[in-house]
């Protein structure tokens, strides 16, 4: 009887204990989409036009990394007071404090791209999210004249954006072709590649900016604002999120952003036809408002 009870004893707490190792820790989980058919919002939160003067698309959005996440309670919280969820890995090897592009993660569309344990959120309810962009990259139509063998070609390029306050950068591969850095960028720094072929003839070249605007969407600016060149981008959940702290499920929250006429040129040849061959030089590269919401 004795020995009986002993492995009955032993067989409850091996089940016990593998229940207990087996128990899912609930995640917070992130997504990116990008959607065109989002308000084009300005500075302020505010629906805006394109500049007099210039033309905008709506990119082909591939990656993008984010180095900052923090929701907040209501409009009047100011930034950095509320729940820091996520921030990326920073260096000064280019001297100043940057982000450090190498080891910052980038995603496209649809996938989780960062999982946290649920209690990195404390208990509470949020209606504001606060996201810091480093880096996009994305396809845009562009006009290649180059006679003979192209004259008015409308064709596709790449192009790599640094939208953070300061990202250090060792190299980044833009479509075919890496760009060797070994130096900080502020923000507004760009890298457009065409290349390809047409009917056996190929093309191909890489030029570079500095200095591009960046539209930086911050609805409650007025109460809660954010500093000039971080693009911390501001948004309002779609419904509150509650946390209790008693969650057994993961929660996914899709960050959604609008890419509404979201690329931006100064025209010369007034055709709506980004032509940099042409001069036309970039404008604005910053997305046109967040949407985010709980899966």
């Amino acid at each position: 009887m004795k020995k009986i009870l002993l492995v009955t004893s032993l067989a409850l707490l091996t089940t016990l204990s593998c229940k207990k190792d087996d128990e899912k820790i609930p995640q917070l989980e992130f997504s990116l989409e990008f959607d065109q058919t989002l308000p084009r919002l300005g500075n302020l939160g505010e629906e805006v036009a394109v500049g007099a003067g210039n033309a905008a698309q709506h990119p082909i959005m591939k990656e993008m990394s984010v180095h900052y996440i923090e929701f907040a309670p209501d409009s009047l919280t100011a930034l950095g007071t509320g729940a820091i969820v996520y921030k990326g890995d920073e260096t000064t090897a280019g001297g100043a404090n940057a982000v450090d592009f190498d080891k910052a993660p980038r995603s496209g569309e649809g996938v989780t791209f960062l999982s946290l344990d649920l209690s990195t959120l404390p208990p509470g309810t949020y209606t504001w999210l606060r996201v810091s962009l480093t880096y996009q990259k994305y396809d845009i139509a562009f006009r290649y004249n180059n006679p003979p063998y192209f004259e008015n070609a409308d064709l596709t390029g790449t192009l790599a954006s640094f939208v953070g306050f300061n990202t250090y950068i060792t190299s980044h591969k833009v479509k075919d072709s890496t760009l060797v850095i070994n130096d900080d960028k502020l923000q507004g720094y760009w890298a457009f590649e065409n290349s390809g072929s047409v009917a056996g003839v190929s093309y191909g070249s890489v030029i570079q900016g500095d200095g591009a605007g960046v539209t930086v969407v911050n609805p409650i600016a007025s109460t809660s604002p954010v500093p000039e060149g971080s693009c911390v981008v501001t948004g309002k959940l779609l419904s509150p999120l509650v946390i209790t702290g008693d969650e057994t499920e993961d929660i996914e929250i899709v960050l959604a952003f609008s890419i509404n006429n979201s690329f931006e040129w100064e025209e010369v040849n007034v055709d709506g036809k980004f032509e940099p061959g042409a001069g036309e030089t970039v404008v604005d590269m910053g997305l046109r408002g967040l949407h985010p919401r709980k899966k």
